[in-house]
């Protein structure tokens, strides 16, 4: 039992309710409360449940008829491509365009799932790790960016970045969700090494003639040596335990990779993930596995303040 004075912001509450018998007003009959401790708790517990038992990356092949996404993932071992399989209680969700909170995500059918969409999955991996039965998918089409900065603005709260790909400018916003963070040198390389291979023309070699000075040549080293441990899970933990760094902590001629997300509404595109230091990743890799690297930390993380998100 719990009395008004017990309640407090941000708690959750169910109210039931009766009207009167004039129907001019209403008194509540029933009110279940989830305090605002247990809701974090909660959202912990689930968090690290998607740690634990999850994959994500971006989707490579979708076969409907058959309930499987290939997946094309980034462990500390290296790139690697894991069939999902979607059976007849997997719980499938999709990002609604121009959002990042799980919990607006909508219940959507494994036909919404496409080429190039990030996806995250929580369940069982089997033996060999290269299959992967889902408990649960949430998915999303998000762009891609990377490139450097060319225009910064604190206080409007925006990054213009040269997009290698498109060869343009993109005008990003700042937004309270964008998460941003640098990678320091020796963590960058570490990486670089796991993704270096005959993989074509790497982003680096794009963007040679479009920022020559911005992206440094030689910075693939294996400074530090690879990790202890293999695993997806790795990786994202890694990622997720940089500390934020702030826009002021950036600057005109960084290099950045960028997930973002179009808003339908004004057009405009808002920053999930901004990471930098990413250099000898952009020399070592196409431009398709240095996003790879971001996926898993986007849909793992975005909206952590909502109940329920993985």
């Amino acid at each position: 039992m719990v009395s008004l004075s017990d309640l407090q912001t941000g708690d959750r509450v169910l109210v039931r309710m009766r009207s009167s018998d004039s129907g001019s007003s209403a008194v509540a009959t029933t009110i279940i409360v989830m305090k605002k401790s247990d809701i974090a708790d909660k959202q912990a517990k689930e968090r690290e449940d998607w740690q634990k038992h999850g994959i994500g990356g971006l989707v490579k092949t979708v076969d409907a008829p058959n309930g499987t996404i290939t997946v094309g993932v980034l462990s500390t071992s290296g790139p690697k491509d894991i069939v999902v399989h979607v059976g007849k209680y997997t719980v499938l969700r999709r990002y609604v365009l121009g959002s990042v909170k799980f919990d607006e995500a909508k219940t959507a059918p494994v036909t919404e799932i496409h080429a190039g969409d990030q996806l995250r999955a929580r369940g069982s991996r089997s033996a060999d790790g290269n299959e992967f039965a889902a408990d649960e998918i949430v998915s999303g089409s998000f762009r891609n960016i990377a490139g450097p900065v060319t225009a910064l603005d604190a206080s409007a709260g925006t990054v213009t970045v040269n997009d290698i790909a498109t060869k343009k400018p993109v005008e990003l916003r700042i937004t309270s969700d964008s998460q941003m963070r640098k990678l320091p040198q020796p963590m960058a390389q570490r990486i670089a090494v796991r993704l270096k291979g005959d993989n074509g023309p790497t982003v680096g070699q794009q963007a040679t003639a479009a920022a020559p000075a911005a992206v440094p040549a030689g910075g693939t080293g294996a400074a530090g040596g690879p990790p202890r441990s293999g695993g997806a899970g790795d990786m994202q933990q890694m990622l997720s335990r940089l500390p934020a760094s702030p826009l002021s902590d950036f600057q005109k001629g960084d290099v950045v990779m960028v997930v973002a997300t179009s808003d339908p509404s004004n057009g405009q595109i808002a920053v999930i993930t901004l990471l930098g230091g990413v250099e000898p990743i952009l020399q070592a890799t196409n431009q398709g596995q240095a996003a790879s690297i971001l996926s898993t930390w986007t849909l793992s993380q975005g909206g952590a303040g909502d109940a329920g998100t993985p």
